[in-house]
């Protein structure tokens, strides 16, 4: 599984950060961006749930 960051949509609000600190890092940039290329098993729970509260629908899973 792989997630992505849509840099258009995101404000960097940081909920994803929150759910999924070992994935998300909001930068510098004030943007998030994924620390990752694949997912752990141990982090799917919170992936899932920072793409469903994202409030700007930026994050995407991939299979």
């Amino acid at each position: 599984m792989k997630v992505s960051v849509n840099l258009d949509k995101c404000v960097g609000i940081g909920m994803c950060e929150v759910a999924a600190p070992n994935v998300f890092e909001v930068g510098d940039d004030g943007q998030s961006h994924v620390l990752v290329d694949e997912i752990a098993e141990a982090d799917v729970a919170g992936v899932k749930q920072a793409v469903a509260n994202c409030p700007t629908e930026a994050l995407t899973i991939q299979d």
